[in-house]
């Protein structure tokens, strides 16, 4: 894995991403390298790759709807052509403006809100922006001519209602990276993002042929999601548990191997503080603990014995994950790791992150390439969240019920005698 945190600590400030309406570069001449559409199932993203930053600016319009970026000091190569349209981009056109500014238009199938993410250089990543406009199946916003602010993102549901008696336990399957960030290269170039992929799908497959269970995953096709964005998916989805899959890169392409995270003490104190400073995060816990209201000293003591708890509920199951990967190959890290990743911080989640192998490695890049070696990761990670659960069934779910069920019938005998 090429990098999971994109925090100044880490990757330099060049790798931060921004979700602005808005950004300013410097204002020195630019050229465009790559445009192209990108359509799944539910997101469509139109991506310009540039030669350096620029000035830019997004907003939308009306009768047609469009969706317009100006790059200021940007010149368009006749090189360069203009992408085929996919997903809510019914077309694409480009046109000058003064001050040298390149505009370019996508006429889109509906009324949208877009958002701009911006990136780069973090080699060999190039400067980049990325147009979201969401899927197609969300709901139109009034088509005038404003800068666009930032959507809350949608979570792909799950196909039932968690909140039912006897319910279904929800996993929330994380492919990492994906669209403009294709995550490590392999040595014969094999791309972190698309394996995970298929293991992702290959894991909520297995699952929903698990009675009782069902997978959702964040991302369903190639395209970009920020960190919080995945955090944020699997908890509209209600899930029980997260898993993010990845494929490990180093320097040394003699290290193989597998490994399991979970988050460190260091992460959830940081993520504690995050969530009570924002007024947005007063939502309820899962369990309907609320932290709305209540006094700082409370809230604090509430927050941190929810992250306790998250954090040796995914303890547990990392284990048993571990555990079950010993059996599909080598175990890089025979116990199970901690650090601060951000898709782990979700206080009241229990969240893992596998790294599958470490695609830096030829013979570990080779197996990640076929399909057969692909599903049995899937089903040894399966193995290990079935194991946690088995003896951990969330309160109301299918699984609880029919332990319940089966404890009781056991015991009647006894009674009876």
């Amino acid at each position: 894995m090429s990098y999971k945190d994109f925090s100044p600590s880490k990757t330099g400030m060049a790798a931060i991403l921004c979700t602005l309406a808005v950004c300013v570069g410097v204002a020195r001449a630019a050229e465009v390298r790559d445009l192209r559409v990108v359509a799944a199932e539910s997101s469509t993203q139109f991506v310009v790759e540039l030669s350096g930053p620029a000035t830019h600016k997004l907003f939308t319009l009306g009768n047609p709807n469009r969706v317009v970026l100006d790059l200021t000091g940007t010149t368009l190569p006749s090189r360069i052509t203009l992408p085929a349209a996919g997903g809510l981009v019914t077309s694409v056109r480009s046109g000058k403006q003064p001050k040298r500014t390149l505009r370019l238009v996508l006429d889109v199938a509906q009324a949208v809100s877009p958002r701009l993410l911006q990136a780069g250089p973090a080699s060999p990543f190039p400067y980049r922006l990325v147009v979201e406009l969401g899927g197609a199946g969300q709901p139109p916003v009034a088509a005038v001519p404003v800068v666009v602010a930032s959507p809350e993102p949608q979570a792909i549901q799950p196909r039932h209602a968690p909140a039912n008696s006897g319910r279904d336990i929800v996993i929330a399957v994380d492919a990492g990276h994906g669209g403009v960030d294709p995550g490590a290269l392999g040595p014969n170039k094999t791309r972190e993002k698309d394996v995970v992929l298929h293991i992702a799908r290959a894991l909520v497959e297995r699952i929903d042929k698990e009675p009782g269970m069902r997978g959702v995953l964040t991302r369903d096709g190639d395209y970009f999601l920020e960190l919080r964005d995945r955090i944020l998916r699997a908890r509209r989805a209600k899930a029980d548990m997260f898993v993010s899959i990845h494929a490990d890169s180093i320097g040394n392409p003699a290290v193989s191997g597998s490994s399991v995270y979970v988050l460190s003490e260091r992460g959830a104190s940081s993520e504690a503080a995050r969530w009570l400073a924002e007024r947005e995060n007063a939502a309820d816990l899962k369990g309907g603990v609320s932290l709305e209201g209540r006094d700082k000293v409370l809230a604090n003591v509430l927050l941190d014995l929810s992250q306790s708890a998250s954090i040796s509920q995914s303890m547990a199951a990392a284990e048993q994950v571990l555990r079950a990967l010993d059996g599909v190959g080598e175990v890089r890290k025979p116990k199970v790791q901690q650090a601060g990743f951000v898709v782990l911080k979700s206080p009241d989640i229990p969240s893992l992150l596998v790294e599958t192998a470490y695609i830096s490695n030829k013979a570990d890049e080779y197996k990640l390439r076929q399909p057969a070696h692909r599903a049995r990761i899937a089903e040894a990670i399966f193995s290990g969240i079935q194991d946690y659960f088995s003896d951990n069934a969330p309160d109301g779910t299918r699984l609880a019920l029919a332990r319940r069920a089966a404890i009781a019938a056991t015991s009647a005998p006894a009674r009876a005698r």
